[in-house]
C-alpha cells in the first residue's frame, strides 16, 4: 500500500469547498452531547433544570463536601458545579462528583444531602 493511502483522512480538515474549518477543529465549539470545562449547561432533569459546569483536575484547589455521598472531593480531582436554573439558584451552588450527579435520581428521598 502506498504511504498517501495508509493515513486516515482528518474528519475537520478544510475540503476546499468551504467545508469544515481549517483550523484542526469542527465549525461549532464542541460536538453534541460533549462537555467542556468551565463552560456552563443547562441539563433537564426529571427533578428540575440544572446550570452544571465542569471542572477539571487542575482547576480545582480547595476541598468540597459531595451531597450525593458526603464524601470529600479532594483538590485535583475533577468534578462537577450544579445549581438550579432558576433565578437565584446560584446560591444553591454545590460541588459534586461526576458519578453522584448521575445517579442522584436514583437515590429516592432523603437520601441525597443536598
Amino acid at each position: 500500500m502506498s504511504p498517501r493511502r495508509s493515513h486516515r483522512k482528518d474528519p475537520f480538515a478544510r475540503d476546499g469547498r468551504g467545508g469544515r474549518g481549517g483550523s484542526g477543529r469542527p465549525p461549532s465549539s464542541r460536538p453534541v452531547g460533549m462537555f467542556v470545562a468551565g463552560v456552563d449547561q443547562v441539563e433537564e432533569w426529571p427533578d428540575g433544570d440544572w446550570h452544571v459546569r465542569r471542572v477539571t483536575g487542575a482547576g480545582a484547589d480547595k476541598t468540597y463536601r459531595c451531597p450525593g455521598c458526603d464524601q470529600e472531593i479532594r483538590p485535583g480531582l475533577p468534578h462537577l458545579v450544579s445549581w438550579p436554573a432558576w433565578a437565584g439558584g446560584e446560591d444553591e451552588r454545590r460541588h459534586w462528583h461526576t458519578a453522584c450527579w448521575r445517579h442522584r435520581t436514583r437515590r429516592g428521598p432523603g437520601r441525597t444531602r443536598y
